[in-house]
Formats: structure tokens, C-alpha cells, sequence
């Protein structure tokens, strides 16, 4: 992308937020669904109730990651607003502004 260096870091930070949180909620998403399977895996053995924890468990960390994503995309949206408005306003200024410094009247 070609552009203003402070055009080009704005979309840098952008887009580096975006992927943390792609991330975050990927590897949230693993953790909270493998422990609630071997959690209930290991509840189904020790309780000889197959395969009724592991089903419980696994169900019920759908709702939990959910709300996990929904919190941590809610504590990055600030963030994210910011990296867009630096980005929005770089272009308007680059739009504003006829390349070499002349106003075209002159």
C-alpha cells in the first residue's frame, strides 16, 4: 500500500489488532472446548456415566465461549475505532491536500 507513512502505520496497527484478535478468540475457543471435553471425559469415567458429562460440558462451553469472544472483542473495539479514525482521517487529508503543495487557482 502506497500511501502517507502515518496512513500506512494506521493500517499497519489495524490490521496487526485485528489479527490478536482473531487470535485471542481462536485459541480461547480450543482451550474452553478441550478442557470441557476432557473435563466430561474424565467425569464419564470416574462416574461410569458415558457419555453424559462429556455431552454436558461440551454444550454448556458454547454458551461460555461466546461470551468470552463477545467480552474480549468488546475490549478491543476501542482500540480498533481509533486505528480506523487515524486511518479515515490520513486519507481525507491526503484527498485535501493537491500534490505539490500549488492550489490549483494559483
Amino acid at each position: 500500500m502506497t500511501g502517507t507513512p502515518d496512513k500506512d502505520r494506521a493500517y499497519t496497527a489495524l490490521k496487526m489488532t485485528l489479527a490478536g484478535v482473531i487470535g485471542q478468540v481462536g485459541c480461547l475457543t480450543l482451550v474452553i472446548i478441550a478442557v470441557a471435553l476432557f473435563a466430561g471425559l474424565w467425569l464419564d469415567t470416574q462416574l461410569h456415566t458415558r457419555p453424559i458429562f462429556t455431552l454436558i460440558l461440551v454444550l454448556a462451553s458454547v454458551p461460555v465461549t461466546i461470551y468470552l469472544m463477545f467480552r474480549i472483542v468488546l475490549s478491543v473495539a476501542p482500540k480498533i475505532q481509533v486505528n480506523t479514525h487515524q486511518l479515515v482521517s490520513s486519507s481525507k487529508t491526503e484527498e485535501e491536500e493537491p500534490e505539490g503543495g500549488e492550489h490549483p487557482g494559483d
